[in-house]
Order: structure tokens, then sequence, then C-alpha cells
């Protein structure tokens, strides 16, 4: 619902997070994510140290938009997971832990029934990222240690007193030096014990120490390979305006394609940031609205967007693979528009749907004729 800018939602969040401390982080909890034959970690996105409570409803909608990005998007067609996502927002208070990490209550390369625990300095995403070398351990049932490897966590994630994280250069003694103790270690296996009898058997953890405290954060299955908007603001392009100069819908008329624009979401994209990928799978449509983009086709540049320009269009009505890449060149804020809200539109009003295979036999008539120019 804070997703459609319901706005009884959005006072209830705010009044929600009024009760935690700051900073948070803010991450997903998809229906499907993260089960035993699916995981999403690393598709979704999670934004820590946001600093304000006032921040906290923009942050939840670009992490629920998440859910619809390229990359997203196409792990679902491999999964056979392509069904609309519904993801609920996690907002938590965000720890500065002196060290953090992940562990496996079975081994999930071996499949043997061992804890597997990985750790690093700071905050535990320089080892979801891959940031770093991280200690690794194994443990049996009872706690004991099985193997204590040393790893090279040469920086740690750190928060900034503003907000977001940086990469901060670990002391070169603590390069190798092992981040937990043995009371640690027992810590965490007396947690894994404890989430096997919750959740079930066979858990993916994520967990921190603060404070000489052991706090979980997450806990999933582990993986198998087998198995209405806002008005536009003050100076902005009308959406209405900017939709009936798109060649898909440029033969609708004014409440059509308003009924279209009621479904746009506004996105930001910071300069450099990849918003589609050629080849990979897609369910979103984009309408400038400021700022510049790159089209680049094998790498080579083919056009520069600006406002009033789209991309993505045909990725409503079949989800195919995207046919070119296109990356921020500035900051630039779109009006986004996905298949899952686009689809029950056009099944549920015919006119939409005859102006659309309208739109779509002109368009195939001018790229039969080598006149389709759309990225």
């Amino acid at each position: 619902m804070i997703a459609a800018e319901e706005p009884n939602a959005i006072e209830m969040l705010k009044k929600a997070v009024s009760g935690l401390s700051a900073p948070f982080a803010v991450r997903s909890s998809a229906v499907d994510e993260d089960s035993a034959a699916a995981s999403f970690a690393g598709q979704h996105l999670t934004v820590l140290n946001v600093h304000s409570a006032a921040d906290i409803p923009d942050t939840v909608r670009e992490v629920w938009w998440s859910a619809n990005s390229d990359a997203a998007i196409t792990y679902r067609q491999r999964v056979g997971l392509m069904t609309r996502p519904s993801v609920g927002v996690v907002v938590q208070t965000l720890l500065n832990p002196v060290v953090a990490g992940v562990m496996f209550t079975e081994n999930p390369v071996t499949g043997a029934d061992e804890r597997l625990v990985e750790a690093s300095w700071g905050l535990g995403e320089a080892v979801v990222a891959g940031l770093v070398v991280p200690d690794h351990f194994r443990l049996d049932r009872s706690g004991r240690v099985l193997e204590c490897k040393a790893g090279r966590k040469r920086i740690a994630v750190r928060s900034l007193p503003n907000g977001g994280t940086f990469e901060e250069q670990v002391k070169p003694a603590q390069t190798t030096q092992i981040c937990l103790d043995d009371n640690q270690l027992a810590a965490l296996g007396e947690l894994a014990l404890r989430c096997e009898k919750i959740y079930g058997p066979r858990r993916d953890i994520e967990w921190a120490f603060q404070d000489g405290t052991l706090y979980l954060l997450q806990c999933r299955a582990v993986t198998t390979e087998k198995a209405r908007s806002a008005p536009p603001l003050p100076g902005r392009r009308d959406p209405v305006v900017v939709m009936q100069h798109v060649d898909l819908f440029a033969g609708m008329d004014r409440r059509q394609t308003e009924q279209i624009r009621r479904l746009l979401k506004e996105r930001h994209f910071k300069k450099g940031e990849t918003i589609i990928i050629e080849g990979s799978g897609g369910a979103a449509f984009f309408v400038i609205d400021s700022g510049e983009a790159i089209v680049s086709n094998k790498g080579v540049t083919v056009a520069t967007l600006g406002p009033g320009d789209h991309f993505g269009e045909v990725a409503l009505i079949d989800g195919g693979p995207r046919t070119a890449t296109v990356t921020a060149a500035t900051d630039l804020v779109c009006y986004g528009l996905t298949f899952w809200e686009f689809r029950p539109l056009v099944e549920r009003n015919g006119t939409i749907g005859w102006k659309l295979l309208e739109a779509l036999a002109k368009r195939l008539r001018s790229a039969s004729s080598g006149d389709e120019r759309a990225p």
C-alpha cells in the first residue's frame, strides 16, 4: 500500500517507525523470497543507514520497486517464479557492530551436518557482498570448533554520520586477525540450535555482535539449485502529456492515458546507474522526467535520451529480453510502470487493448520497413 501512495498506509508507517531508534536498515521481505528453491539475496535492494524517519517512506518505495528490476525479473524467469512480486519491506534499527557475518546450519557445499560461519569486521555487508575474504569456521552441532581459518579482511563497511555507508581500510594487524573468539562462536552455535527449533532445519542466518550482544538479523532457508500515484511536483512535466507522445499510447485519448498515468511510480537513479540491461528479462517501462540516459547495444552507444523520452515499453506486453542497455548519464528522475499493474488494466478495458493492438501493428510495419528506431 505504501507503493500505491495510500495516505493511511504512509501515516501508519511513520507512526510505526517513530518507535524505533535511528539510523535504520530497510530491506525486502518478499512472500516468495528466500525459499529452499530460490534465494533472492542480492536481487532486491537493501538500504543501510537511513538517518531520518522522514526518509523511510521514500526508501520503502525504492526497496519495493527493486523487485521489478531487470536482475530480479531475470532471476524469477530462471527459477520459474514469473508472477507478480508480493513484497513486504522490513525496517530495522541499524546496528554498529564490531563483527558480523553469515552462518549456515548445514554446510551448503557438502551437505554435512555442521555449522559454517563466515565473519568480518563491521557491518555484515562486507561478507554478503563479497567485499572481503572472511574468516571461515566450521562447528559441529555441539558447538565444537572443527576448523578455523583466517581470511583477508582489508575493509570494513561502516556507517556515515549523515547516512549511507563507506568502506573503511582495516588496520594491517587486523586484516588476518581472527575476529571471533570462543565465547562468540559458542553463542553462534546456540543461535543455530534455536533457529532450527523455531524455523526448521537448513537455515541461512545473518547475525552481528554489538556491545557484547549477539543479534539475529535475518533467518531464511538455505537455497538449493534443485530445488494511485501522487501528482507531479510543481515545475515537472505532466505525465499524461508525456505518455501521449509514447508510440504505444499515442492513439489513446486523455481519459485512457489518465488511467495509465495513475499506475506510474516515480523512480530516481544516480549518475552511472544501470536501469535496464541488454539480454535480461524485463517487466518495467520508463518515461524520463528529468536528466539524461545513454542507450547502448553490445557496448556501443546508439542514443541519448532526455526529458519526455521513454524506453522499455515492449516489456509491458511480453516480458521478453531487453534489446539494449540504458544507463543514467546524469542523476535521473523517471516515471515507471510495471507489467504487473498494466496487464490487469488492459484485461478489463477492451478499448485500451484495441488501441495497443493498433500501435503494435504500426510498430511492426515500421520494423518491417527498416524504420524501427526505438531503444
